[in-house]
């Protein structure tokens, strides 16, 4: 699933339309402890979380993830909107709780991320 088709299905709007949303989402990850995610991000991850400073980005370039998604209609300061911009990470914004993303991405079979 392209990062355009998981926007559709999650109803989310993009923060960061400048950057592509053509790349593919292999797997699905929650969690807001960045560290933790630093030890288990992945390439072509969707990653789900709450955090919207200037790290989350940093995270997210350096697993090589698909995309950053907050949820609840969380908002994300220019700051690092605009680091998103430049690094090409998308940043999606939706209504839906965490728990309702990750239930959306296990119907659409998008795995959870593997650990072990």
């Amino acid at each position: 699933m392209k990062v355009s088709e998981l926007k559709e299905l999650i109803g989310a709007v993009s923060l960061t339309p400048e950057v592509s949303e053509d790349r593919e989402v292999t797997c699905g990850y929650t969690c807001d402890l960045l560290s933790w995610v630093m030890a288990h991000g992945d390439e072509g991850m969707a990653w789900v979380t709450v955090q919207t400073h200037l790290n989350v980005i940093a995270v997210a370039v350096l697993s090589d993830m698909a995309c950053v998604i907050l949820p609840e209609d969380i908002r994300m300061e220019e700051e690092p909107l605009q680091k998103a911009r430049d690094e090409g990470m998308v940043v999606l914004t939706t209504k839906l709780t965490a728990f309702e993303i990750c239930g959306k991405l296990a119907a659409a079979e998008i795995p959870g991320k593997a650990i072990g």
